[in-house]
């Protein structure tokens, strides 16, 4: 009875915490959502970011809708003087907003959910990113500018602390310089 009972309430367990998870926004619109935004904030329970929190830096992120709906999202940034780009693939979902890719850089899957945005200002990111059996939490904060408002990072604070994420594990990031990558 005692095994039975268990079962039941790990069951139970299960779909709260995948009922938890942030969910896209309605009505996500790929096309209002392409171009650049710049990483403003970032939060994340993984261990790779409490040991790189202390040099990171914003970076400039563009999002290019492709012909089957996915989007081709390209990260550049300066450090220590060389610019460097990374680049991946979101693969959509049958869900609006929802992506999933698989970094080879970092050997992880993640499930991107595109949470909040305005399209013209700011954009809230929830990632859930699984490494080596680890499930991480990564939330991030875009704006077409530099610059956001009060309020809208206040809004990725508390949707971060809302994620389980402690103050220390969420940053705002500081200003860089934008770069542009040598063609090889």
């Amino acid at each position: 009875m005692t095994a039975a009972l268990l079962s039941v309430l790990t069951a139970l367990l299960c779909v709260l915490s995948a009922t938890a998870q942030p969910q896209p926004q309605k009505d996500f619109n790929l096309e209002k959502f392409s171009g650049k935004w710049y990483l403003t904030g970032m939060g994340s329970n993984a261990q790779w970011f409490m040991n790189k929190k202390s040099w990171m830096k914003m970076v400039t992120t563009v999002f290019t809708p492709t012909a089957e709906g996915n989007l081709d999202v390209v990260i550049t940034s300066d450090k220590e003087g060389d610019c460097w780009q990374m680049r991946h693939l979101f693969v959509k979902t049958e869900t609006p907003g929802r992506f999933t890719f698989y970094s080879k850089a970092w050997a992880s899957d993640n499930d991107v959910r595109m949470v909040e945005t305005n399209y013209d200002e700011f954009a809230l990111v929830h990632t859930i990113n699984i490494k080596e059996g680890n499930v991480n939490i990564i939330t991030k904060l875009y704006g077409r500018s530099q610059e956001l408002r009060p309020e809208l990072i206040q809004k990725f604070q508390q949707h971060s602390l809302a994620q389980g994420l402690t103050p220390d594990n969420v940053l705002i990031l500081p200003k860089t310089v934008e770069c542009t990558p040598n063609a090889a």
